[in-house]
């Protein structure tokens, strides 16, 4: 259950990213209040995984979960560049959350 929560917490970290951006820096109520939400949800479903899991697994995880969210929700909406260094990046962050999932089982 611990890794099901922490999976949610890293995918409302894309979800609060991606809402910044719609913020416009805060000035947009919805998107802000979205975006504060999600990153709140995200902090405390963190919190919680992190009773049972390793908290440098669990912040890693988190963190990775959030980048390669992120950064793949950043070509697709905001026509970032997806080129092969960048998605090659992107596998070795995938790759290391799954690593720490195996070393921690």
């Amino acid at each position: 259950m611990a890794w099901l929560l922490l999976i949610i917490a890293g995918l409302l970290e894309v979800g609060w990213a991606i809402g910044l951006k719609y913020t416009e820096g805060f000035t947009r109520l919805w998107p802000s209040v979205f975006t504060i939400g999600a990153m709140v949800l995200s902090v405390a479903l963190l919190g919680v995984a992190m009773k049972t899991l390793p908290v440098g697994t669990s912040y890693a995880v988190w963190v990775g979960v959030g980048a390669v969210g992120t950064a793949i929700l950043g070509m697709v909406l905001f026509a970032e560049p997806a080129t092969a260094g960048r998605l090659a990046s992107l596998g070795l962050i995938v790759a290391g959350i799954v690593g720490l999932k195996l070393a921690s089982a």
